[in-house]
């Protein structure tokens, strides 16, 4: 078999771009659940598509933009927006699958039931970026969604899948550096408030047959 073959200087030609956004960064059982629920994915409809290393999952909450280069006075703001939110920590059950309608047909991982805290914390977000005059993209609507597979070659109806229970007790700025060497850098993380003693983290998994 002949083996491909691809030049440092073919990678020297990606455009470099620093993408900024808000999310919520799983911890590593959590990673480890929505793991387990996309190789369930993979072993009962065997997609084609390019898999999503579970190190790379997150919840997008706000974007905001892509940059020629890294935007150290934006995230300053941004830093300081994050802040002001004061959001209570929550529970998100991502029991279910699906897929987006557009070129790259990305295959997601969410949750069946809508959460309100979540949607608050959204909100909380927004307003404090708009006091402190951060951009972001006004347009993207608030979709609960991990991404587990990109460019599949199919599309899927809303699915159950193995149920993944995400405590939420706090949330991230990442920077993306897209280019020659693609890198998730943390920037920083917020903790959610809550009105209890905080309990440690944990995955509970409720398999169906198959």
């Amino acid at each position: 078999m002949r083996r491909l073959q691809v030049s440092s200087s073919s990678f020297a030609m990606r455009p470099e771009v620093d993408r900024l956004f808000f999310a919520l960064w799983p911890d590593e059982l959590t990673r480890a659940g929505l793991g387990a629920a996309a190789a369930h994915l993979r072993q009962r409809l065997r997609p084609v598509g390019r898999w999503v290393g579970a190190h790379r999952y997150h919840l997008t909450l706000h974007f905001l933009g892509d940059y020629p280069a890294y935007p150290a006075a934006l995230v300053q703001r941004a830093v300081e927006a994050a802040s002001r939110v004061h959001s209570q920590q929550f529970e998100l059950l991502m029991d279910q699958a699906g897929s987006f309608r557009n070129r790259a047909i990305p295959w997601w991982l969410g949750p069946a039931q809508p959460s309100q805290p979540l949607k608050q914390l959204w909100r909380d977000l927004r307003d404090a970026m708009q006091e402190l005059s951060v951009p972001y993209d006004t347009k993207l609507r608030l979709a609960p969604h991990v991404t587990v597979l990109h460019e599949a070659d199919q599309m899927i109806a809303v699915t159950p899948v193995p149920a993944v229970r995400w405590k939420v007790d706090s949330f991230a700025l990442i920077h993306s550096h897209l280019g020659a060497a693609p890198a998730y850098r943390v920037l920083g993380t917020w903790p959610l408030v809550t009105d209890r003693p905080p309990e440690s983290a944990s995955v509970q998994r409720d398999l169906w047959e198959t």
